[in-house]
């Protein structure tokens, strides 16, 4: 049977740990590297619905891309039952649920969130975006197109609630796509030659600035951008650790809903 530490280090040969940010918590961050492991639940986000529903499983492990924790972001203080970040720990802790995350790791790796992101937008030959690589850019497989043709395309792909845009007049073509939260890289897809920008948490600025450069600026949303990679993280561990049962969480969903007129 697996271990909690032979499935990080599985997950490591493919988003090494030194390639995450320095900001970055990766790995192993809950639990016991030596604990035998059956059963895994694969999340975007370690909540405590996506604590339950491991428990209910019967779950050993929970396998996510955000960190469970990360004391740049919000550091661990204190472990209280009536906080919000203390009790998920202490949830954790209490039903031996051990956490591996792999964040900007996961970004930057081959056939990781940028590349998974790619294929689902239908992208040809996919290289990276910036000097980095935590994006990817590519052309569309069949283009130009409209980009309202293409906007409702991501919809679809990606099983959006809704979608901002902003229109630059142009057809798309050349994509630069970046999972989550990547508008800082919008230079480099202009300077990449892209006429259409893919990303999410986007800023009224940031779509100003995009129309009046000849960018079509998309914000499809931080959970559906990166949610595809955890049906590809559950079928490689399936693959490699047979005797593994592997789920992607049914509780995990996008939180931001959108109101439309005569809904």
């Amino acid at each position: 049977m697996a271990t909690a530490g032979q499935i990080e280090q599985f997950l490591f040969s493919g988003a090494p740990r030194e390639s995450a940010m320095d900001w970055d918590n990766v790995g192993l961050l809950v639990g016991d590297p030596h604990q035998a492991v059956s059963r895994v639940l694969v999340a975007l986000d370690v909540t405590e619905a996506v604590a339950d529903e491991a428990a209910a499983l019967d779950a050993q492990l929970i396998v996510s891309h955000h960190p469970v924790m990360n004391c740049t972001w919000l550091p661990v203080q204190s472990l209280r039952e009536d906080q919000a970040q203390g009790r998920l720990l202490r949830g954790l802790v209490r039903r031996n649920l051990a956490v591996i995350c792999m964040h900007t790791n996961l970004d930057l790796a081959s056939g990781g969130v940028n590349d998974v992101l790619a294929e689902a937008l239908k992208l040809v030959d996919p290289g990276p975006l910036g000097s980095d690589g935590l994006g990817r850019v590519g052309t569309l497989r069949e283009s130009p197109v409209s980009l309202s043709d293409f906007i409702r395309m991501i919809s679809r792909a990606l099983h959006c609630q809704g979608v901002r845009y902003a229109d630059a007049g142009v057809p798309v073509h050349r994509v630069a796509v970046g999972g989550g939260a990547c508008g800082e890289y919008m230079d480099q897809a202009i300077a990449q030659g892209c006429d259409t920008f893919v990303t999410a948490d986007l800023k009224y600025h940031d779509f100003l600035n995009a129309c009046s450069r000849g960018l079509n600026l998309i914000d499809a949303g931080h959970f559906p951008t990166e949610d595809p990679i955890c049906r590809v993280l559950a079928e490689k561990l399936e693959r490699v650790f047979p005797d593994l049962t592997v789920k992607k969480s049914d509780s995990h969903r996008e939180v931001i809903q959108y109101y439309v007129e005569g809904e």
